[in-house]
């Protein structure tokens, strides 16, 4: 096995990502009440693309009923697509490729005017039905064409953190006893449709899948099932899998000041599949990012708070790495 560096870059599906480094998405509030694109949001991304392989734009709400908060970036109307493209450019011109997170909320909207829907009511949520699963993912595949016309290099389907895609994976969240609930291939099959529409829609360009590792709940779903998932997702055309927590969130709150906490999570799955593993977790060293790299724990290191603070973390990681070469 060739040892990897953040450095090195990535060859996939006639993309390069020049280097190991994925700014991922993270939620910004910067976008305009209506979901479309602002000046701040592109200054945002610009600013965190000069020096990564990769831009994962934050999640983006696939229609009205599946928006999670406030001044959330939309892909719900052809409306957006025209600030959608001035934000491709934006991050293009910097050097880095550039993919949009897709997402529905579910049950975890905040917003006072929506009916949160869910795989299964939770007292606030209405129970989705069949009708209306079909529906919801024909918004996955309508986002994801949104996104390929407004330039995106792919997509990302967001599948953890709790939201309607993970809602349907955990059975913390999923009680239905039809065939999207009980079984792990009936939690799976939500994910499976959406990731078959919009891989439709996609076509040669990147699709990626965050996927929710471990509910860190008991009764919920486990890395054991996560493994499952993420050979079906491959088998099912994605390209990326993204590793991430699942109903437990982004920043478990048991994992707080561990380095890497998503990563030993990420190493299970990479064990399993032949597609590129993006690995995350509050990193914070240049040294730990690319020693997970080295010893091929995962094949993507995504650094999120660090580049919020410092945009210029990423120059200082692939410098060290240059200089260590060189010694």
């Amino acid at each position: 096995m060739c040892m990897v560096l953040l450095t090195d870059p990535l060859h996939i599906k006639g993309f390069v990502l020049r280097n190991r480094l994925v700014f991922p998405p993270i939620l910004t509030n910067l976008a305009a009440f209506d979901g479309s694109v602002t000046e701040a949001l592109i200054e945002h991304y610009v600013r965190r693309a000069a020096y990564v392989g990769l831009v994962v734009v934050e999640a983006s709400y696939v229609s009205e009923t599946g928006k999670y908060v406030e001044r959330q970036l939309g892909v719900h109307s052809d409306d957006m697509i025209s600030g959608l493209k001035r934000l491709v450019e934006g991050v293009h011109e910097m050097g880095a490729c550039v993919v949009l997170q897709i997402v529905h909320a579910g049950s975890k909207s905040t917003l006072q005017n929506i009916t949160p829907l869910a795989p299964s009511s939770d007292g606030r949520s209405k129970e989705l039905s069949k009708e209306e699963i079909k529906a919801i993912i024909d918004e996955f595949s309508k986002a994801a064409e949104r996104a390929s016309l407004a330039g995106f290099d792919g997509v990302e389907i967001h599948g953890a953190h709790g939201f309607l895609v993970n809602q349907f994976f955990s059975p913390l969240t999923n009680k239905r006893l039809d065939e999207y609930g009980g079984s792990l291939e009936n939690r799976m099959r939500f994910s499976l449709e959406v990731v078959e529409a919009v891989k439709h829609k996609v076509g040669n360009k990147l699709l990626l899948y965050r996927i929710g590792a471990d509910d860190l709940t008991p009764g919920g779903s486990t890395v054991e099932d996560a493994k499952i998932l993420a050979k079906k997702l491959e088998e099912n055309g994605v390209d990326i899998i993204d590793v991430s927590g699942g109903v437990c969130g982004s920043r478990p709150v048991q994992f707080e000041g561990v380095e890497g906490y998503f990563i030993p999570y990420a190493r299970e799955i990479k064990k399993v599949v032949s597609v590129p593993v993006i690995g995350v977790g509050g990193i914070r060293s240049f040294e730990y990012a690319n020693s997970v790299l080295e010893e091929g724990y995962v094949d993507l290191i995504a650094v999120g708070r660090q580049l919020l603070k410092d945009p210029l973390w990423a120059k200082r990681a692939l410098d060290s790495v240059n200089r260590a070469k060189k010694i």
